[in-house]
């Protein structure tokens, strides 16, 4: 046999072993698909998913839509690594061929083509799988290695897409939401971060670890974006469990997760709720007020408050000393006899911080579209509150104004003297936040509503007038992890011309916003 007719037929051997693996990678994605759009099974691909699961040494419980990833990956702690980072996009280039690879003489079978051997071919078809016997060797791909991570993408995504329908209890709904912790996992994210709820958190999510892979990846190519779907998702099973009677058991309300949608059905249902069911209430809004704050504040703290006051004498502690230039200052005292160097005065560093008085005023829209925003921004401003020489002021409103400063450095207790729900209009709160307002320089308003107003125009007057004065005024449309939500573009459209864009995203651009203009 001559050396072209070697490289077709390896080519041709080559196809042929390529192609069981991605006809068993098609089978388990083909049961995916089927499952989400049907829960019934399909017998067929049932079993033919289990015949790959066992082949590639998987547990057949992958293919169980009641086992829970953490209930698979406390049996079998290996495969928690291969769920981190599964779905992160760079993860795929292994399996690509590298771009430019040059294929082997005597492969091609174009027509017109010439062979090292010196003889014409006519094209030929290649098999109707799509494999084609002119592959070249570069086009090497670790199919098992798909085949695998089809059967783990599979899992995961019909454990969290799949929510079926009915009531939902719990412990569903904790399953729920330690499943959607490992999608972030596999996203490459720290479980939280994308539903937009509790950043950096994931607490309770698994029992093998917080996980993610510490960097912020680029996800703009999910369409759609896939952490305001997680957020309705989860949002929908909060709505579908039977709340009042979960909350009456003790037992069943200690397995509940704290999440924005369930802080946001608690809110909604508080003045319902007496007895042990209020109580269990208040423990998960506590709950839930804690790991944001502690996420919170870590942010605020990471920037140094003021600038540097060296009219005020250091502090003469340890952790001051400025090693440096003591060294440098006593270098005359330095004996080279003895090799030992003198120290007749100790240098400390300069600590503390010149700050000037400013004031705070934040005014929340109490209406249900903005409960993730309210209880964000209800939370940041107790932090601020707690800064030195920063005096915050709190005004929650919807058809109503009501001042909350008294319980400011409580986010707890502010939440629970809300009331969502209702319509909005912004001049009542306007009328309460003016007189707080003494020295215009030194005060920033931060206004965070959606700005779909009953009386636009007037507060929109009121507002600009604010910012002529000298007012730092921040208008926010939306402060998540996700970003979702809509801002009125009227209003948009004139902040944006007097100056002050709205603010929408993280709630690090407004905690970034704020430092700028308190310290």
């Amino acid at each position: 046999m001559n050396e072209p007719e070697t490289d077709v037929v390896h080519a041709v051997e080559h196809a042929t072993e390529a192609e069981p693996q991605d006809n068993r990678r098609q089978v388990l994605y083909w049961r995916l698909l089927a499952r989400l759009f049907d829960p019934e099974e399909q017998a067929a691909l049932e079993s033919a998913s289990l015949a790959v699961v066992e082949d590639i040494g998987l547990p057949p419980a992958l293919l169980d839509p009641g086992a829970s990833v953490d209930s698979i990956v406390q049996r079998h702690p290996e495969l928690a690594a291969e769920f981190d980072g599964l779905m992160v996009p760079e993860a795929e280039a292994g399996a690509r061929p590298e771009a430019g690879a040059r294929p082997e003489a005597g492969t091609q079978t174009e027509a017109g083509t010439q062979t090292e051997a010196g003889t014409q071919t006519e094209a030929e078809p290649g098999p109707e799988t799509g494999t084609r016997p002119e592959a070249d060797d570069g086009d090497i791909r670790d199919r098992p290695a798909e085949v695998r991570r089809a059967a783990l993408v599979s899992k995961v995504m019909l454990n969290v897409f799949s929510t079926g329908t009915g009531a939902v209890s719990a412990g569903q709904l904790a399953r729920w939401q330690s499943d959607a912790g490992w999608l972030e996992r596999a996203l490459g994210c720290t479980p939280g971060d994308l539903r937009g709820g509790r950043a950096g958190g994931g607490r309770g999510v698994s029992p093998t670890g917080s996980g993610g892979n510490g960097g912020t990846p680029d996800l703009s190519r999910l369409i759609p974006q896939i952490g305001p779907e997680l957020g309705a998702l989860e949002g929908d099973l909060v709505k579908r469990m039977h709340l009042r009677e979960v909350l009456a058991d003790p037992a069943l309300a200690a397995r509940l997760t704290p999440s924005m949608s369930l802080i946001e059905q608690l809110l909604r249902d508080k003045n319902n709720l007496s007895g042990v069911a209020l109580a269990n209430a208040k423990a998960l809004i506590r709950r839930f007020v804690d790991e944001v704050a502690e996420v919170l504040r870590t942010q605020v703290e990471k920037a140094t408050v003021g600038a540097i006051d060296r009219s005020v004498p250091p502090k003469r502690v340890f952790r001051n000393l400025d090693l440096d230039r003591t060294i440098w200052k006593n270098l005359t005292n330095y004996s080279p006899e003895e090799e030992r160097l003198y120290v007749d005065r100790l240098y400390y560093r300069h600590t503390a911080r010149r700050t000037t008085p400013q004031r705070l005023v934040v005014v929340v829209d109490q209406s249900g579209s903005m409960v993730d925003s309210m209880v964000n921004c209800t939370i940041l401003a107790s932090i601020f509150a707690g800064l030195p020489k920063v005096d915050v002021h709190l005004i929650a409103y919807d058809t109503q104004a009501l001042d909350l400063t008294p319980w400011v450095h409580d986010p707890f207790e502010t939440l629970l003297r809300t009331n969502l729900g209702g319509g909005t209009d912004g001049t009542v709160a306007m009328a309460l936040a003016q007189p707080k307002i003494a020295e215009p320089r030194n005060t920033v308003v931060v206004w965070i509503s959606d700005f779909y107003e009953w009386r636009g125009e007037p507060l929109y007057d009121s507002m600009a007038a604010l910012h002529r004065s000298g007012v730092k005024f921040i208008p926010v449309g939306s402060v998540t992890s996700s970003g979702r939500g809509s801002v009125n573009p009227w209003f948009r459209e004139r902040f944006k011309d007097l100056g002050t864009p709205v603010l929408s995203g993280h709630i690090r651009k407004l905690v970034h916003e704020l430092k700028t203009f308190l310290t």
